[in-house]
C-alpha cells in the first residue's frame, strides 16, 4: 500500500470537500481517501501499480478543483 498527500485548491464548503473525496475514492486501486477542507489537503491510501499520483490529480481536476502532490 502507498500513501499520498495532495494540496487541493478551490474548495470553499462541505459540498466541495465531499465532491473531491468522492472523486479520489473513484480511482481504481484506492483503499481510502480523506479530504480536509480547512487545511486544503487530501490524503489517499492506494495500491501502487494500480493507481498513480497523476491519476489522483486528474480526478480532482475532472470535478473542477486543482491539486498538486505534496512531497
Amino acid at each position: 500500500m502507498a500513501s499520498l498527500k495532495l494540496k487541493v485548491t478551490g474548495m470553499t464548503c462541505g459540498h466541495c470537500q465531499q465532491t473531491v473525496e468522492k472523486a479520489l475514492k473513484g480511482v481504481a486501486g484506492t483503499f481510502g481517501a480523506a479530504v480536509f477542507l480547512d487545511e486544503g489537503e487530501a490524503e489517499v491510501d492506494y495500491t501502487a501499480g494500480k493507481a498513480s499520483p497523476d491519476e489522483y490529480v486528474s480526478a480532482v481536476a475532472a470535478v473542477g478543483y486543482q491539486a498538486s502532490v505534496v512531497e
